[in-house]
Order: structure tokens, then C-alpha cells, then sequence
């Protein structure tokens, strides 16, 4: 439960079909095994007391009775487990059948939710034996005690606030207004939905889509519990294929006839802060409904759940690969849009060599292929200085030369040392002035040449820099348009390796490359015995960590303690807590002290959903301290 996490398990048990005893063992045990896995919540399937498929043997009271009674019998044998369940049986009110969601935690039944949508089409008659949930929420006696009856309950838990459970069953999900979107304007932040699918050709893909859409719509955690080993198949074939879904993400799954349990964290301050940060997301409306406190002692969860090292860049080679020729298609039409609208002749770029400005020539080929006009339109600079290296620069010399841009070498060592003359400043001290004189000299021949040129220069430099304030003011921070500006760098580095990838040139393969295996510089400082002495990750930290810690504090908006606690999970076998726990505070300071860089962020392209362009992404002031950030580290 610790950082708003609940453990959750979709199980189904292998049933007797109308032998709610013998059933009621097997929940029983799965329940335990959930508890010992450390769940907190627990659904299983519709009707999985008796059997989804008794047909009219619902409409024997003995079945009705014998139900109740084991549902008495798994109440009582999973008292002393620390956690809620909601398990599936047939029961009657006011003298009509239902299909109900029994919801229980510590010995205690919260409540009985009715199934609200009755289908009655193709294989399913249940329309035959059940009645609509009512309208409004009624009283039943169960025992000695009155619970709450009616769909329209929202189970919230004492010790965790963020916790609040909504149930629909089956066909509820699959309506035009289903139940829980009435449930989520409620508070409820996970649903549960037990459920009976029969097993289709195709039909595992549309629950996948399904769960994981309507997670994402409602901004919730989604847990489906489909029946599974033991349902009559006369008809037809059940197979435990069950979902847990976050916010539109599918995050566990027990495939089709593969054992029928799966268990995962669902992150319910995610789901919170998504709903918080739309303002079209509907405020809570509790009118119609009854809350429904329970208990759970406070515990920490234990992670099963994979969480990416990389959040910028899908595991999935395919996903991959669809997600950077997206991005490249966005930042060369962006970049299109511009030429077109400034009526352009050329595209001014500084190429170093380096995986940021190589990803942006290659944007600029892009757009230039997108207008039908020719690369020499691309009026690529090379400007060597005190660290630039023979390695860097041949490889920036053969990309252009494979490209067909136009090529322009001037060496700007003697101008800035005309410049050190003249601010009376040694050479040989290597300071933050003898960096950034070089970087803005760089900015200040791009510029003038744009006028030499007719054209406008295209900035390089990529989102984690932004985030750090890792560029020089007025350096190489300025553009007129900056094709990167929301490319985080380990994103960079696979956008450069498709491309290559992709390419049918030999040349330009065997040079990005190089590019790829050369180490991350600015190369301001001299180098040694030719090779780079100025190694960027080894100064402000690994990027792969501050592209992580970039996500969840500005994406996610999670404390620093948390996102620690998260990367300690996602990179427990590259660094220890105290290495994440430095390099955070790093993040932190640099983040903070370097927002006056972002508030005068030139124009660029946004490719993903996070961004720190100052006109509507983030919008922080130049002067906020991270004191209370650090704090909590």
C-alpha cells in the first residue's frame, strides 16, 4: 500500500459446476495463495460459486441456499487474511434472482452489488433466470448483519484514501454507458469486473483492447477475473483468460487455458494524478452513492510488476520501431511547416558528430525529401574547437558528404582565443568561460550565416539536456527552431540506430554507427592524446537514470521518494540506492536552477507526452526552490 499501491490478483478456480461446497474449497485456496503472494484485493469470476453455466438449475432454491451458504463458509476460513475479495454467485432480494459480486474483507461482508446489464442474445440467455440491478441501493440481511444491495456502492478503505473499489459484472463493460464510469465519477479508482466470456477465435484481443481502452479512459485501475476450467461446455468453452490493466496499460495477464491467475501493483496515485491534471475529467458526483468503509493494515508492496528503465522507449522491437519513424515524421513536418511558412532557402545546422545534431540533420533530410527540394538546401557547419576530435569530426565530414548537404568547415579556435584576448581571460584556464565562449561562438556563426544564407537555424539540442540545463544560454540553447527540443536523449540514441537501420546506404550506416558507439561529449575541453576527455555522463550523471527520473516527476508528478523507490526496482542490478539517490539530487538541483533556459525555449515539435516547452507544457517560474524535493531524499 506504500505509494499508492495496491496489490491486486484476478483468479480463477477450477469449479464443479453446481457444487457451490467443493467450489468454495477451491476459492478458498486461491484466495490464501493471493494473500500469500501479498495481494490486497482478490476478484474471481461471474457465478464461480455455482458455475456460470447451471442453466435452470438457478431456478433451484436448494443451488440459491447452498450458494449463500458457501460464501458464509469463504468469508469465515479467509477472516484472519489481510486483504478484500469479490467472488461471483447467484442471490436472491426482495423475492427476484440477481447475479451478484459478493464483496468481503476480514471476516466481514461489505456488501452485494447486482449485475446491471442482463444479456439475452446469441449463447446468452441469462435474461431467463436473472433480474437488473435496481436502481437505488437497498439493504439485505446476510447473517446477523444488513449489507448494502445495489450497484451503486463504492468500497473504500480507511487506511488508504486512494484505495476505492467500484464492481460491474460480464456484460456491464461491454455497453455504451457501462456502470463504472458512473463508479469513477463516484471516486472509485480500480473496478473490478467478474466476468464469464466464453473463448472466441479473436476474442482475446478484443478483452485486451477492451480492459486496457477503458482503463485509460477512466483514468483507473481495471482488474478482470474471467471464468475458466470446470464451466459445462455444451456450448461453449471458458478459459480464465484474465486482465489487470493501469490507466491504459495492460500490466499483467494469464493467457487463455494457462492456469487463470495473474497478479500485479496497480498505482493508484498515477491513476489520481492523471484524473487531477485533465480538467474534462468529471468531478466526484456521490449523490446515488453509498460508501462503504473497510480496513486494511497498512503494509508495503512488494513489486512484481516490470517497470521500464527505459519509459521513453517501448521494449517491444516492433512497437520500437513504429514509435521512431512517428517521431521522425513529426519533427520533419514540424520542421516542413516552418520552411514553408518562413519561405526559407536553407536550413542552417552545427554538426559536432554527436548523436544530437546527427538526429537532427538526419530531420532535416527529412523535411527537405518531404518538400521535393535537394539536401544542398542543408547548409551543415562544422566548427572545430580546443576539444574537438579527429574521430567526431570525420564521422560529422562523412554523414554530410553520404547525405548530399552542403558542407562548411570553419574553425573557430583562433576567433575565440581573440575573444579570450580581449576579456583579458588565460586560455589555459579551463573554466565555464572557456566552454561556453566556444558554444557561443559556435550559435553566433549559425546565426550570421543564416542571413549569408537566406535561411533559419535548426537547434540540436535534445529534452534531458533541457531538463538539466546541460546547453549554454544563449549558445548552443538558441535556434529559430529546435527539431529535438522534445526527444529525450536515450530516445535520441534509438532514433539514430533506426535510421541506420533503415537506411540502404552503406556509408551512412557504417557512420551513425560510429556516432552510436562514440561517448557523450560536448568536447569543450582539449583533448588528450586525440581522444575525448570530457565525458558528459560522467559528470552530471547517467542519462538512461535522468530520463527516468524526468518521467515520473514531471509525467507522473511523484515525490522524489517514490521515484527513487521505483528506480531502485527498475535498475537493482546497474546501481545501488545510494548511487540512485545522489544522481537524484543532481536532477533535482539542476532541474530547479536551470528553468530560466526553458522559459525562452525556442519553437519545436512535441513528440510525446512530456515536454518543457514554456507555452503550455511546463509552466514553472525561473526562481522556485527544490528544497522541499530534496527533503524527501
Amino acid at each position: 500500500m506504500k505509494f499508492g499501491m495496491i496489490k491486486a490478483a484476478a483468479c480463477t478456480p477450477s469449479i464443479i459446476v453446481g457444487d457451490p461446497s467443493s467450489n468454495a474449497d477451491r476459492i478458498i485456496e486461491l484466495i490464501k495463495k493471493a494473500a500469500a503472494d501479498g495481494a490486497e484485493l482478490a476478484v474471481f469470476p461471474e457465478l464461480c460459486v455455482t458455475g456460470y453455466t447451471c442453466g435452470d438449475l438457478f431456478s433451484q432454491p436448494l443451488l440459491i441456499e447452498s450458494a449463500k451458504e458457501a460464501l458464509k463458509t469463504i468469508i469465515r476460513e479467509t477472516a484472519q487474511l489481510k486483504m478484500a475479495a469479490a467472488v461471483g454467485l447467484p442471490f436472491y432480494y426482495d423475492h427476484k434472482l440477481y447475479n451478484c459480486a459478493a464483496v468481503f474483507s476480514a471476516g466481514e461482508l461489505l456488501g452485494i452489488v447486482p449485475k446491471k446489464e442482463i444479456p439475452n442474445y446469441g449463447a446468452s440467455n441469462e435474461m431467463r433466470h436473472f433480474t437488473p440491478a435496481p436502481k437505488s441501493v437497498g439493504a439485505v440481511r446476510f447473517g446477523t448483519e444488513m449489507v448494502p444491495f445495489g450497484r451503486k456502492v463504492v468500497f473504500s478503505c480507511r487506511e488508504m484514501p486512494l484505495f476505492r473499489l467500484g464492481v460491474e459484472i460480464g456484460e456491464d463493460l461491454w455497453v455504451p454507458q457501462p456502470p463504472s464510469t458512473e463508479l469513477v465519477a463516484a471516486g472509485a479508482t480500480i473496478i473490478a469486473n467478474l466476468s464469464a466470456s466464453d473463448e472466441l477465435v479473436g476474442r482475446d484481443t478484443n478483452r485486451r483492447s477492451t480492459v486496457s481502452g477503458h482503463s485509460a479512459r477512466l483514468r483507473c485501475g481495471y482488474i478482470y477475473a474471467n471464468a475458466g476450467e470446470g464451466e459445462s461446455t455444451t456450448d461453449l468453452v471458458f478459459s480464465g483468460h484474465n486482465l489487470i490493466a493501469e490507466n491504459g496499460n495492460l500490466i499483467s495477464e494469464s493467457l487463455p487455458f494457462d492456469g487463470g491467475y495473474c497478479l500485479s501493483e496497480i498505482d493508484l496515485e498515477t491513476c489520481i494524478n492523471e484524473r487531477r491534471r485533465m480538467n474534462t475529467f468529471p468531478p466526484l458526483e456521490n449523490a446515488d452513492f453509498q460508501p462503504v468503509l473497510f480496513s486494511l493494515p497498512p503494509s508495503e508492496t512488494r513489486l512484481t510488476r516490470i517497470i521500464p528503465k527505459n519509459p521513453f522507449v517501448p521494449d517491444d522491437p516492433q512497437k520500437r520501431k513504429e514509435r521512431c519513424e512517428r517521431i521522425l515524421e513529426i519533427q520533419s513536418a514540424g520542421l516542413q511547416k516552418r520552411i514553408e511558412h518562413v519561405h526559407t532557402k536553407t536550413l542552417l545546422i552545427g554538426v559536432s558528430g554527436g548523436l544530437d545534431s546527427t538526429l537532427a540533420l538526419l530531420v532535416c533530410v527529412r523535411a527537405m525529401q518531404r518538400l521535393g527540394r535537394p539536401m544542398t538546401d542543408i547548409v551543415a557547419v562544422t566548427m572545430p574547437g580546443f576539444g574537438t576530435t579527429r574521430r567526431t569530426k570525420t564521422n560529422a565530414v562523412r554523414l554530410c558528404e553520404a547525405l548530399g548537404v552542403t558542407l562548411r568547415e570553419i574553425n573557430i579556435t583562433r576567433t575565440v582565443k581573440s575573444h579570450f584576448r580581449d576579456l583579458g581571460h588565460n586560455p589555459d584556464q579551463h573554466d565555464l568561460l572557456f566552454e561556453n565562449a566556444q558554444a557561443r561562438e559556435r550559435t553566433q556563426v549559425l546565426m550570421d550565416l543564416s542571413h549569408q544564407y537566406n535561411g533559419f537555424v535548426v537547434g540540436t539540442g535534445d529534452l534531458s539536456e533541457l531538463a538539466l540545463g546541460w546547453a549554454t544560454y544563449n549558445g548552443d540553447h538558441m535556434s529559430m527552431y529546435g527539431v529535438n527540443a522534445s526527444v529525450p536523449k536515450t530516445l535520441v540514441r534509438h532514433l539514430v540506430r533506426y535510421y541506420a537501420e533503415t537506411s540502404d546506404n552503406r556509408q551512412i550506416q557504417k557512420t551513425l554507427r560510429d556516432i552510436l558507439a562514440t561517448p557523450v561529449s560536448p568536447e569543450l575541453l582539449p583533448a588528450e592524446k586525440g581522444q575525448i576527455s570530457q565525458l558528459t555522463e560522467s559528470i552530471i550523471g547517467p542519462y538512461e537514470l535522468h530520463d527516468f527520473f524526468l518521467f515520473y516527476l514531471i509525467r507522473r508528478g511523484f515525490s522524489p521518494e517514490k521515484v527513487a523507490f521505483l528506480a531502485e526496482h527498475a535498475f537493482e542490478e546497474l546501481y545501488d540506492a545510494h548511487a540512485i539517490n545522489k544522481w537524484l539530487k543532481i536532477f533535482l538541483r539542476r532541474f530547479f536552477n536551470n528553468q530560466f533556459k526553458r522559459s525562452c525555449l525556442p519553437d519545436g515539435p512535441k513528440i510525446g507526452t512530456v515536454s518543457l516547452s514554456p507555452r503550455g507544457s511546463w509552466q514553472m517560474p525561473s526562481d522556485a526552490s527544490a528544497a522541499a524535493w530534496l527533503e524527501t531524499l
